[in-house]
């Protein structure tokens, strides 16, 4: 009996992974694949990317909450480059509006970010103008653990989609078409 065991062991170590009724192991997991994100967005995200790892070595917690926010209105900048579209009046489009406000009308799903980083937006200018205990370190850093969220949630919104296999179509194979 232990050498049956082992032999079918030895079998199934040699072929592979047990083979799967819709195709190889390879296709039973989502396979991720590039969107078609422009290109300035793509670039916004990148920048956010580069201002959130420098908020994280700066020591100042005004230069760091300051950078944070910065990295944040950026990945905001690129879902609006994503996704935005020009206003629809001559009269709308004559209002600045903060990216904080456009970003619920664009991405509904992220209304509660916009929220958030639209509360911080006094205090990030407060810590830029270099007023002292604009912020302090516990702020800053659950602006950047906070900021570091939000720059994953878009870039996987905007960048990386998971693609499920399709499942084969056996019986197309083994018939033949008769036409």
């Amino acid at each position: 009996m232990a050498s049956h065991h082992a032999a079918a062991a030895r079998r199934r170590r040699a072929t592979g992974p047990a083979p799967s009724l819709t195709g190889p192991a390879s296709d039973v997991h989502p396979v991720l694949r590039r969107a078609t994100a422009p290109p300035a967005a793509l670039d916004l995200l990148a920048q956010a990317r580069a201002a959130l790892e420098e908020a994280t070595l700066l020591e100042t917690p005004n230069e760091r909450y300051a950078t944070a926010h910065l990295a944040a209105l950026r990945t905001a900048a690129a879902v609006l480059a994503a996704r935005g579209r020009p206003e629809p009046t001559a009269r709308r489009r004559a209002k600045i509006r903060s990216a904080w406000e456009v970003l619920p009308e664009i991405a509904p799903e992220l209304t509660e970010w916009s929220a958030l980083f639209a509360s911080g937006a006094a205090r990030r200018a407060r810590a830029e103008a270099g007023i002292r205990g604009a912020a302090g370190t516990r702020d800053a850093d659950d602006l950047i653990r906070d900021v570091a969220m939000f720059l994953r949630l878009v870039e996987r919104m905007l960048v990386l989609q998971p693609v499920l296999p399709q499942p084969r179509q056996e019986r197309e194979r083994e018939m033949p078409d008769a036409g």
